[in-house]
């Protein structure tokens, strides 16, 4: 065992590029494998067993806070990916070979991608609020497999190809990151906010039209000789298939049977004709209204089961 590790690190220091071998945890993949593995064993196992008899944490102020924050080192991401190649003509869409000199642009581009990778353990946070808000339902399998997944995707390609082609799907990523998580960050702000974000569904789309660019981008390389490595280019694309199909599933459970069974909801309490929301409360979107305002649906729920 002992060799085969130093046979798979002295591969990783003849082939890597010597400009990020010495950065922080850029020098062997094992120290970003166990944080992604610690990441699913806590938000899969500890985190729920943790929480199992406690209720679950009020964190509006704290998810207003992260979400601005993710806003902000999104749209910093984005301007750096942008400014050091992809929106000033110094990057070409259909053929960006590695360029790895020590120009200072290109340093650069290296430095955003050694950030970039740095953001996906700050997303882990998504999952951890989610855990400690008892919201099972929404750590899905492709929640997990997303979030688990990306920084050690995103470990080789800083580790070998830090800048052209690939980091195409990172100017994507951070784009579409900054919509979402600007998202996010309204609806933490309540109800008087939440009711008019009927548009998240398209934040689903925009994910999966992100991977359907990057998948073209990618194998698009397949077909012309770029001098990019071929391997990172099956790299990137499959990711690209892997998420797009999760996302697309996703898309199917969340939205076209959601909106049935709330048909179907809909239809059971107007049983007969007869409301069975208290007295002074009507539905709108997921929220019930009565004329002191918003109520949360859970507190409606409440109100309704003393009704009966």
């Amino acid at each position: 065992m002992v060799v085969i590790l130093s046979a798979v690190q002295g591969f990783f220091d003849n082939y890597g590029d010597p400009r990020t071998k010495d950065w922080f945890l850029m020098s062997s993949p094992l120290p970003t494998l166990c944080i992604c593995a610690a990441y699913v064993f806590t938000v899969k196992v500890a985190g729920p067993r943790l929480m199992a008899n406690r209720k679950p944490m009020e964190l509006r102020n704290v998810l207003i806070v992260y979400n601005l924050f993710q806003v902000l080192f999104s749209s910093w991401l984005f301007y750096e990916l942008s400014i050091s190649g992809w929106l000033t003509g110094r990057y070409n869409f259909r053929c960006e070979p590695v360029d790895y000199s020590n120009h200072p642009m290109t340093l650069r581009m290296v430095n955003i991608c050694w950030w970039y990778y740095f953001s996906k353990f700050t997303e882990f946070m998504d999952t951890i609020f989610f855990v400690l808000r008892k919201k099972d339902r929404h750590i899905s399998t492709l929640h997990v497999i997303h979030h688990g997944v990306m920084p050690m995707s995103v470990w080789f390609g800083v580790k070998f190809t830090p800048g052209g082609h690939s980091t195409f799907f990172g100017l994507l990523n951070t784009f579409v990151h900054i919509i979402m998580y600007a998202y996010y960050m309204l609806a933490a702000l309540g109800p008087n906010v939440q009711k008019y974000l009927w548009w998240k569904k398209y934040l689903t789309s925009l994910q999966m039209i992100q991977f359907l660019a990057i998948m073209i981008h990618a194998f698009q390389l397949l077909f012309i000789d770029c001098n990019y490595p071929k391997a990172f280019v099956w790299w990137i694309g499959m990711h690209a298939v892997m998420f797009f199909f999760l996302f697309k599933e996703f898309y199917k459970q969340q939205y076209s049977k959601s909106s049935k069974q709330k048909v179907s909801n809909e239809k059971k309490m107007t049983a007969n004709g007869v409301s069975q929301l208290p007295n002074g409360y009507s539905k709108q979107s997921d929220y019930y209204i009565n004329g002191n305002g918003l109520s949360r649906p859970d507190l409606v729920h409440r109100a309704t089961a003393g009704a009966h």
